[in-house]
């Protein structure tokens, strides 16, 4: 046990608390659950003010459809940036090893990104509102207020899911001084994963008095340096910095799928036109068309992390798609290379498919035929 704090009352009374070990790991889960900002979320990110969205608690997962539970983690949060936050509690008691715990928390993140595309996320945070008795919407409300664009919102979950960029976070009462190393070396080397980890230590008087100090570990000057959290240069994506990095981070095979489609791009100049996105969660290309009847509208992007996607809204205000008989058409094939346009031509929804999973070249042709059916229609 580390030395004491003293708290001065109103009578101008010191009295002094002395460092408590928690009853359990449940005791302290539970302290979490109700107090969410004693993750330090001041000191985790730049907001002050109810920085976490708590998703789940025991969020579990299976990579099978009978949901058997092949992982588990402790609590699955938000911030006010959409990045997914994952939180691995454990008590002094706990005996799991220093490495163990590491694994553990790696497991799951890797987990996370395969098996929980957004929309389960979604329904996990309305679910777990259900359960608490509270309504979803009003939930949002309060963490992003009145204006806030929460379709907007989801949309950079998906976005910061597809980049890796997440938060790990683990807590306890004490991490000891070897994990605590490990937090700063993994924090410093990572990038765009965040590693850090919270102490919540618990101070008590002989009174009966409590407080729960939390401090954050990893945060480190080197860390905040290499994830640029200074005001970063946007990169400018092109054709030969695109292909290169993307066949480092995903891979030659894959990056062959994406030459294809954009030579076929190509081939439509000028009626497509291809613009190179900027930044690192924007890096890609998106490809729009320029059709007599109607201001230009963009079709699909590619981006860096291995995705096509499409916006429904560009597809809706499109003639001849415009027509309830032709937007069921236009469903009925993308459906097909497995692209989900809502039934209600109102509704904005944001499909997507991994380009891993068009590698074969009987997919990719279906892929390319598909849109080279969009762009005969238009």
């Amino acid at each position: 046990m580390g030395g004491g704090i003293y708290l001065i009352q109103d009578d101008d009374q010191l009295v002094e608390m002395t460092e408590q070990a928690y009853e359990s790991e449940e005791r302290l889960q539970e302290l979490l659950e109700k107090y969410p900002n004693l993750l330090a979320g001041d000191q985790t990110n730049s907001t002050t003010e109810r920085p976490w969205l708590a998703i789940s608690r025991e969020v579990i997962a299976s990579v099978d459809d009978n949901l058997t539970g092949d992982w588990s983690l402790d609590r699955l949060f938000l911030d006010r940036d959409a990045t997914p936050t994952l939180v691995n509690v454990k008590g002094s008691h706990d005996t799991l090893s220093r490495r163990a715990a590491i694994g553990q928390m790696f497991d799951y993140a890797a987990n996370l990104l395969v098996y929980w595309p957004v929309e389960s996320i979604l329904a996990q945070f309305e679910a777990n509102c259900q359960d608490l008795g509270c309504d979803p919407e009003q939930i949002f409300e309060r963490f992003l207020g009145s204006d806030a664009d929460e379709e907007k919102f989801w949309q950079k979950v998906k976005t910061n899911l597809q980049a890796g960029k997440i938060r790990l976070i683990f807590v306890a009462d004490d991490l000891g001084d070897e994990m605590r190393r490990v937090i700063e070396f993994l924090n410093a080397k990572m990038d765009p994963v965040e590693v850090l980890g919270v102490e919540i230590k618990q101070y008590v008087s002989q009174e009966g008095l409590r407080t729960l100090v939390p401090r954050l570990i990893g945060k480190t000057a080197e860390a905040q340096q290499r994830k640029g959290n200074t005001t970063p240069e946007r990169r400018r994506w092109d054709k030969v910095s695109f292909f290169q990095e993307y066949e480092i981070r995903q891979s030659f095979e894959e990056a062959q799928t994406v030459r294809k489609i954009y030579d076929w791009v190509q081939t439509k100049q000028p009626l497509l036109e291809l613009q190179w996105g900027m930044g690192d969660n924007y890096g890609g290309f998106a490809v729009s068309i320029h059709p007599k009847t109607s201001a230009p509208q963009e079709l699909f992007s590619v981006g860096i992390h291995g995705g096509l996607q499409i916006n429904s809204s560009n597809y809706a205000v499109l003639a001849p798609f415009s027509t309830e008989e032709r937007w069921l058409e236009l469903r009925n094939r993308l459906s097909d290379i497995g692209l989900s346009l809502p039934a209600d031509a109102s509704e904005r929804r944001l499909p997507s498919f991994q380009l891993s999973t068009v590698q074969d070249e009987l997919a990719l042709t279906r892929v390319i035929e598909t849109f080279n059916w969009v762009v005969s229609q238009l």
